[in-house]
């Protein structure tokens, strides 16, 4: 007897906008300095849309490079689903406006609202579409305008975040043994209240930034962050010397840190991406998965772990045979 579908990664695709915005950038407009903001994040810079760029435009990008690399044409894509925290409107979701842009005409797509957890959420959801036989092909983007909920003014914050996008092809047939092996997820309202946008849209007198309490951000992810990895471990009988690749959510050099150190995985088996990117929310984990796979260092067959925590709080991770 055949066993269940199983979907594999058959290509990547990423994108960041034209302008750089560096440390001391930053510092000629705000209270801050680059050694200030080195030594508490490892961010150097970060990409910030400007002109023509949305949401939709550079996930429909990153989409185009991870079709390209799979050798799919947009056509014979079933479904998208995008992870965002910034659409470009309310509705219609990102996802079908990237539909439009890569014109495709037939299935489904729609958007996912997890906040930094947005990608891992959006590959569980991917992965089981594919499971149950609803779709075949499945584009998994995350992307991000975090530009738009800043304060500027907001040193502990706007110094945090940057823009861009991510995309990975899932495909059924994956053999045993590899493609998406498996994906945890979890939530915990209670804790909504340390990492949110104030406001919400169309209600007059509303800001809509970002706010944080970043020590509590912080021991939340150490906590939860290590529970999801433990997870994954355990559901497929691993340990962390059977990892080949960490590709963490790119929030904080620190919290990277302390998760190799978990894993005993060394430095140059980490994909880290915060100090270029910043804190690009769900579109994290796939530009780093893109620059890792592109660059040459994840290889087929490599055993892949992402993880990733959020607002909400929402966390989780996935286990991923190249």
């Amino acid at each position: 007897m055949s066993g269940p579908l199983r979907a594999r990664l058959t290509g990547v695709g990423g994108y960041l906008p034209r302008t750089i915005v560096t440390n001391d950038d930053l510092a000629q407009k705000i209270e801050t300095s680059d050694e200030w903001i080195r030594a508490r994040t490892g961010i150097t810079q970060r990409h910030i849309v400007s002109g023509d760029e949305t949401t939709a435009s550079m996930a429909a990008a990153a989409a185009r490079q991870a079709l390209e690399q799979a050798g799919v044409n947009a056509e014979d894509v079933d479904a998208i689903i995008v992870a965002t925290s910034t659409p470009d409107q309310v509705f219609p979701a990102v996802a079908t406006q990237v539909q439009a842009l890569l014109g495709i005409t037939k299935g489904f797509g729609f958007d996912i609202s997890a906040a930094c957890s947005g990608f891992v959420y959006a590959l569980a959801s991917a992965n089981s579409f594919i499971q149950s036989k609803l779709a075949t092909k499945v584009l998994v983007i995350g992307s991000e305008v975090f530009s738009r909920l800043l304060d500027w003014n907001d040193r502990t914050t706007c110094v945090l975040f940057g823009d861009g996008a991510g995309a990975v092809l899932l495909e059924a047939g994956a053999e045993e043994g590899e493609g998406v092996l498996s994906t945890h997820l979890h939530s915990d309202g209670r804790s909504g209240d340390i990492l949110y946008v104030d406001g919400a849209v169309g209600c007059a007198g509303t800001t809509q930034h970002l706010k944080m309490l970043g020590r509590e951000v912080f021991r939340h992810a150490v906590v939860k962050l290590s529970q999801a990895v433990d997870e994954a471990l355990e559901a497929n009988n691993l340990t962390g010397q059977d990892i080949q690749w960490l590709v963490p959510h790119q929030a904080n050099l620190r919290i990277i840190d302390g998760m190799a150190k978990k894993l005993a995985l060394p430095a140059d088996r980490v994909v880290v991406t915060v100090d270029r990117h910043a804190n690009t929310s769900a579109a994290s984990i796939p530009l780093a998965l893109n620059e890792a796979v592109r660059d040459g260092r994840i290889q087929k067959g490599d055993l892949v772990l992402m993880e990733a925590l959020g607002g909400g709080l929402t966390w989780g991770s996935a286990l991923v045979r190249m």
